[in-house]
C-alpha cells in the first residue's frame, strides 16, 4: 500500500511537471521571440516548428534528471526549500544537457548554414521551466494537503504494539502527511498503557479487543509491531482479524539490527530481509560512474597548466619523486594505491612509522606544506577515479593499518567501504577530516552512504569547492 501510494503520488507530480513543462517551452518562446524579452539580432524570427523539435527530448530528459534527483520520492520532513534546491540543480542539469543536444539536432535551411538554436530561449527555458515546474508542484501540494485534511482519500491505521518499534512506525507513519495516513491508536496488552497517547495517538486498548477496534473505528490498515518474545500473541492476533475486511503488515522486530537501509527480497518465492541495501546500485551507481567521469576529465584538463609547475617545485626542493603512492583500502575493504603529490620527506616515516599527519607536521617539505593548505597535493587521485577505484564523492579511504584498529573499537566503521573512498565527502565538507573524531566521521559518512543522491552528490561538491577544503587541512 505504502509503495503503491508512493507511485500514485509520484505519478501526479510527474504529469504536474510535463504539463508545466510544456507550457513553460511555449512561454520562451513567446518571450524570445514575439516579445523579445531578449533582443534578437537576427532579423527573421525562426520558424516553430523548428523548436517543437526540441519539445520530445523535454518530455525525455526531464523526467529523467528529475528522478535521479529524487524528485519522484516523497522524503519523510522534506521542506518546500529543499524541494526547490533540487529542482533548481535538476533543471540546471537538464537545460546543459538539451543545449548539448541541440549541437547535433540543427534544422536545415535551403543554401545556408544549419539553424543554430537560441542560448537565449534555452536560457529563458531555464528560468520559466522552473519557475512552472515550482507552481505546480505547490499547487499539487496544497491540494492534497487541502483534499486530506477535509477527510478524502485517508487511510485509517491501527499500530498493534506501543514499544519502541510500535512507536517508531507510527511516527514515520504521521510524518508522511502528503501521502494521506491518519494513524487512529495503538493497541498494546501493557496496562500502564491505558489511557496514555504517544505523538498524540491514544493506546485505544488490549490485543484482544483488536476486531473490535477494527470495526468500530473503520480501520483500513494494521501495523503489528510487536517484539520477537511476543510470537504466539502475533499468530492469536493473525486468527483474530484474519476474516476482517483489512490490509494487515508486520513490522519485523529485527530493523534494530539494520546497519543500512533494509529492504525487502525474493529468493524464489520466499521473502528475505536485507538488512544492509546500499542506495548506489543498479542506474544509480552507472549515473554515479558517469558524474564521476565527466568530473575527473574535465578537472584534468583544466588543471593541466598546474602538474608540471608543481612537480618542478618538488623536484627541485629535495630531489625526491613527484609523486607519493600509498595503500589505503577502499570499496568492499579492497587495498589500492593512492596517488598524490608528494608533500613529506622521503623518509618521513621511516623512525615513526605509519601515525596521523598533524597540524604543521614537521614531516612536511615547504613545497609540501603549500600543497597541502591549498588540498593540490590530492590532484593526482582523479587519476584514480579515472581508473574506477575511487569516486569524487564518497568517504575518505584509510591506511590498511587504521583500519584493523578502527574496526575492532567502533562499531560499523566497515560499513564505509560498501562504497568507492572519494577525494571529498560529506564528513570532510563538515570539517571532520584529517585527525580528527573518528565516531563523527563515521556517522557522517554512513548519513551519505544512506541518503546518497545526485542532487548530495552535487551539494558536497559545491561546499567543497566555496569552501576549498582549506580549513583543517593538514
Amino acid at each position: 500500500m505504502i509503495q503503491q501510494r508512493h507511485r500514485q503520488t509520484a505519478a501526479l507530480h510527474l504529469a504536474g511537471d510535463l504539463i508545466s513543462l510544456v507550457l513553460a517551452f511555449l512561454a520562451t518562446w513567446y518571450l524570445r521571440f514575439d516579445l523579445q524579452v531578449i533582443p534578437q539580432w537576427e532579423d527573421d524570427v525562426p520558424q516553430f516548428a523548428w523548436y517543437l523539435r526540441l519539445l520530445p527530448f523535454v518530455v525525455l530528459v526531464w523526467p529523467i534528471v528529475f528522478y535521479f534527483h529524487g524528485l519522484y520520492q516523497m522524503h519523510r520532513g522534506s521542506s518546500r526549500v529543499e524541494e526547490l534546491f533540487s529542482l533548481t540543480i535538476a533543471q540546471a542539469l537538464a537545460t546543459l544537457i538539451l543545449a548539448a543536444i541541440t549541437a547535433f539536432v540543427r534544422p536545415e535551411r535551403a543554401g545556408l548554414d544549419p539553424y543554430t538554436y537560441s542560448r537565449g530561449f534555452l536560457l529563458l527555458f531555464a528560468i520559466t521551466g522552473l519557475v512552472a515546474v515550482a507552481i505546480s508542484r505547490s499547487a499539487i501540494r496544497s491540494w492534497l494537503r487541502v483534499l486530506r485534511q477535509r477527510g478524502h482519500n485517508l487511510r485509517r491505521i491501527l499500530v498493534v504494539g506501543a514499544g519502541t518499534l510500535g512507536k517508531e512506525i507510527a511516527q514515520k507513519l504521521l510524518a508522511q502527511h502528503e501521502l494521506g495516513f491518519e494513524v487512529v491508536g495503538f493497541a498494546d496488552d501493557d496496562p500502564g498503557l491505558g489511557g496514555r497517547s504517544f505523538f498524540g495517538v491514544p493506546v485505544l486498548g488490549p490485543l484482544g479487543e483488536v476486531a473490535a477496534m477494527v470495526e468500530a473505528r473503520r480501520i483500513d490498515q494494521v501495523f503489528i509491531a510487536l517484539p520477537f518474545e511476543a510470537h504466539k500473541k502475533t499468530l492469536r492476533l493473525l486468527e483474530q482479524i484474519g476474516n476482517e475486511c483489512v490490509e494487515v503488515r508486520l513490522v519485523p522486530d529485527v530493523l534494530q539490527y539494520a546497519t543500512l537501509r533494509a529492504t525487502l527480497e525474493d529468493l524464489d518465492g520466499t521473502p528475505v530481509i536485507n538488512l544492509s541495501q546500499v542506495p548506489l546500485q543498479g542506474w544509480y551507481s552507472l549515473a554515479k560512474r558517469g558524474m564521476d567521469l565527466a568530473i575527473s576529465i574535465t578537472a584534468v584538463l583544466v588543471v593541466a597548466p598546474l602538474w608540471p609547475l608543481i612537480a618542478l617545485a618538488i623536484r627541485l626542493e629535495d630531489r625526491g619523486p613527484v609523486f607519493y603512492r600509498q595503500e589505503r583500502m577502499g570499496l568492499d575493504g579492497r587495498p589500492f594505491l593512492i596517488l598524490k603529490f608528494r608533500s613529506m620527506r622521503v623518509d618521513a616515516e621511516s623512525t615513526c612509522g605509519p601515525i596521523w599527519a598533524v597540524r604543521d607536521d614537521p614531516r612536511r617539505t615547504r613545497v609540501g606544506a603549500l600543497l597541502r593548505r591549498t588540498s593540490l597535493d590530492e590532484l593526482p587521485q582523479l587519476w584514480n577515479v579515472i581508473k574506477g577505484e575511487m569516486s569524487i564523492i564518497g568517504p575518505r579511504p584509510e591506511r590498511p593499518s587504521f583500519v584493523h584498529e578502527f574496526k575492532s573499537k567502533f562499531p560499523n566503521y566497515m560499513l564505509r567501504h560498501r562504497v568507492k573512498a572519494g577525494i571529498t565527502g560529506w564528513a570532510q565538507v563538515h570539517g571532520w577530516r584529517g585527525n580528527t573524531s573518528i565516531k563523527k566521521r563515521i556517522q557522517y559518512d554512513l548519513y551519505y552512504i544512506e541518503n546518497w543522491s545526485i542532487g548530495l552528490d552535487l551539494k558536497i561538491l559545491w561546499m567543497t569547492l566555496r569552501r576549498g577544503l582549506l580549513k583543517n587541512a593538514y
